[in-house]
């Protein structure tokens, strides 16, 4: 039997390491994100592009949003948007803009978005955390200094955030909009975040108009070189360019007497991209109303569309690309758009589109985004 002195000792000994194992369970280096859910054959679809918050950087409650997603939607993204549209009274003077079409006034940079963000998705329990992959959108991409807002938000918010974006660099009457420097795809700016992106593992999701509003018909698309140099620049960031770099009004559509006729160039672009073994790393989300609309505007369009993605069934992820939506109505309407598609797939690629794309990719992420935190948030 030990002595009274030495139990005391081992006593007061174990005391301290338990003590030390708890304040290190509450550093915040050490959080870790909740594991993703387990898999539910009820589950529709994960939704890789959804904005919690609008243009006036209101929205909704992130449980209304979970009442909604209910057994249809297993994961989500989670994000704001980046911009807030002025109110400028000598503008529209009692009119209140709450969208970036509704005036003439200019966007500015929000960055507070992303601790909205962050406060919404710790205010839930464990296992809806799971549920959701926040990111980070409130930087500039034109400012050298946007990448260590990056930074500053993982080290403020570690556990939380699993990529960034869906940030914009050019796109239909929001770019001319936006005080500043306007975005480039030529900035080194960006490059630096795409190089820290890489680093840390976050997911890349880009807005990028891949074209000019009316452009002439049967040019290349504007954008599209730069782009695609841009991309070829980061193999080692994984990187979702939004809509296929389609637009309200950057359509692949051509007019000829007064009609518009579905041109079949865009989808030829999108393949080529597809096959080419230095945008390996480069991935596409198929979201918003607008894209939909393209995608089944005819038998054919259906038809080139569901071939696309049988043959890379692994290089798309599905999106509503849904604004604070007051419901579930407007939330689902663009996912059943998609239903002639659907049809046509194989089980194996609708699959893959609608969930299990998203979750290979954003697993890794928090995997790879925790990791650089454990080691570098102290």
């Amino acid at each position: 039997m030990l002595p009274i002195t030495t139990s005391r000792h081992a006593a007061a000994l174990l005391i301290v390491v338990l003590a030390a194992v708890a304040a290190l369970a509450v550093v915040p280096g050490a959080r870790r994100a909740p594991p993703p859910p387990p898999p539910t054959d009820r589950a529709e679809f994960d939704d890789s592009h959804f904005h919690l918050t609008n243009y006036i950087q209101e929205g909704i409650d992130v449980r209304t949003f979970l009442q909604i997603m209910g057994t249809r939607v297993r994961r989500s993204t989670l994000f704001g948007i980046p911009l807030q549209q002025q109110w400028s009274y000598a503008n529209s003077e009692s009119f209140a803009p709450t969208y970036y079409l509704q005036s003439d006034a200019p966007l500015y940079y929000y960055s507070f978005t992303d601790a909205s963000i962050a406060t919404a998705y710790r205010s839930l329990p464990p296992d809806e955390r799971a549920r959701f992959d926040p990111m980070i959108t409130g930087f500039n991409p034109a400012d050298m200094y946007g990448v260590d807002h990056i930074r500053r938000v993982l080290q403020t918010f570690p556990g939380v955030f699993s990529g960034i974006g869906e940030f914009t660099i050019h796109k239909e009457f929001v770019s001319a909009k936006i005080s500043g420097e306007t975005a480039s795809l030529a900035n080194p700016a960006l490059d630096r975040i795409l190089d820290f992106a890489a680093e840390v593992g976050l997911v890349v999701l880009i807005h990028n108009d891949i074209d000019v509003p009316f452009a002439t018909a049967g040019a290349e698309p504007v954008y599209l070189s730069q782009m695609k140099a841009l991309l070829a620049r980061h193999p080692n960031a994984t990187i979702i360019w939004a809509h296929t770099g389609l637009g309200r009004v950057v359509q692949p559509v051509s007019v000829s007497a007064g009609a518009a006729v579905r041109s079949s160039n865009h989808i030829g672009i999108v393949e080529g991209m597809l096959i080419d073994p230095a945008l390996r790393h480069v991935n596409f989300d198929i979201s918003w109303d607008e894209v939909a609309k393209y995608a089944v505007a005819t038998p054919d369009t259906i038809s080139r569309m569901a071939a696309l993605l049988d043959r890379f069934p692994d290089r798309f992820l599905f999106g509503t690309d849904t604004v604070a939506p007051a419901g579930a109505a407007p939330y689902y309407r663009v996912y059943d758009l998609w239903q002639p598609v659907w049809l046509l797939l194989t089980p194996e690629t609708s699959t893959k589109v609608r969930k299990a794309n998203y979750e290979r990719i954003f697993d890794l992420a928090r995997r790879r985004v925790r990791e650089w935190e454990r080691v570098n948030v102290h």
